[in-house]
């Protein structure tokens, strides 16, 4: 049986299935207890775990998420979320320098099980400072998991994992897709950490991508097939590890890739999936691997230059025909 749910209540259930099953499981950041989360993420998980395993922090990202570690490394697990993924930047010192070379720093002798999670990219006027995507930052990391994924029952069972994973991990959301629905099975489940899920069969071309950018790519794929043109969709869920073995056989079978990526184009996600399927693919492919990124500069106030800056269904089917040469 499944029942439909948004992403904030499907990674709520996460939480507090992982919380009941494990007391050593704890969620701290701003405004995750009183305020029941800033986007309503942790909503009633105050009353039911009590301060102590819900905690507010103090607007000081540096300061908690090195709690968070310090907690991991003393045996609990704890789930760090980030109002905003922008704001951890601040805390970048603590997840890059500590939560991932602790296991490596202590020849393996001390593990740090913790999640680091909140939303990432861009979400509407919210300008420069507030607008970037994280993923190829952190995924650069060696030592970090990285998540990201907006369909639910996903989101649901790759935050399982993340919580029960004894490497540190980083979970990214989408502040505009929280109420996004899907259909989210009952009962405990979770999926696999580094596996990629296609979400549309195709012959054609193979349109990979991930978080938000999913919804842009899914339409571009329904808008090509009435114009004959069959695109498979593949879903990268995971950023680090990345599955490129999904891609390549796709590409093996289209013989044509588009990647689309909402982060800049330089030393991206995009690229990583351009060189690896150039490295096990490239007799494979009929045409340039071609990517649809946000534009090289960053994320502009205006409305009309937000449409400009962002990939978008248009965009993608602009750049399929060109791989397909048929524009």
């Amino acid at each position: 049986m499944a029942r439909e749910l948004a992403l904030r209540d499907a990674l709520r259930e996460a939480m507090t299935e992982e919380m009941r099953r494990d007391d050593t499981v704890f969620l701290m950041g701003e405004e995750v207890a009183e305020y029941n989360g800033a986007y309503k993420v942790s909503k009633g998980m105050l009353d039911e775990f009590g301060p102590k395993r819900v905690i507010d922090t103090p607007i000081a990202e540096l300061g908690f998420a090195g709690i968070g570690v310090g907690a991991a490394m003393n045996g609990l697990r704890p789930i760090v979320e980030f109002m905003t993924w922008n704001f951890a930047v601040l805390a970048f010192d603590q997840i890059v320098n500590n939560a991932a070379k602790t296991l490596s720093q202590s020849a393996g002798q001390f593990k740090c099980p913790i999640v680091f999670r909140g939303p990432s990219g861009s979400a509407g006027q919210l300008a420069q400072q507030h607008s970037q995507t994280f993923e190829s930052w952190l995924g650069n990391v060696p030592g970090l998991k990285v998540i990201s994924c907006i369909d639910p029952a996903d989101a649901k069972g790759l935050l399982k994992s993340a919580i029960r994973d004894d490497d540190p991990v980083c979970v990214m959301e989408s502040e505009m897709l929280y109420g996004f629905k899907g259909e989210v099975p009952d009962g405990d489940y979770t999926v696999p950490i580094g596996v990629a899920a296609v979400r549309r069969s195709g012959t054609d071309v193979t349109l990979v991508s991930f978080n938000k950018m999913m919804l842009p790519t899914l339409e571009a794929a329904e808008a090509l097939a009435k114009e004959g043109i069959s695109a498979e969709v593949i879903d990268l869920r995971t950023i680090r590890p990345l599955d490129h073995h999904t891609i390549v056989d796709s590409v093996k079978k289209t013989n044509r890739l588009v990647v689309i990526d909402e982060s800049w184009p330089f030393a991206g996600i995009s690229a990583e999936v351009a060189y690896e399927v150039q490295k096990y693919a490239f007799d494979y492919l009929d045409a340039p691997v071609t990517r649809v990124n946000a534009a090289d500069t960053s994320l502009p106030y205006a409305p009309t230059l937000v449409e400009a800056y962002l990939p978008n269904a248009e965009k993608i089917i602009k750049a399929v025909k060109e791989v397909a040469y048929t524009s």
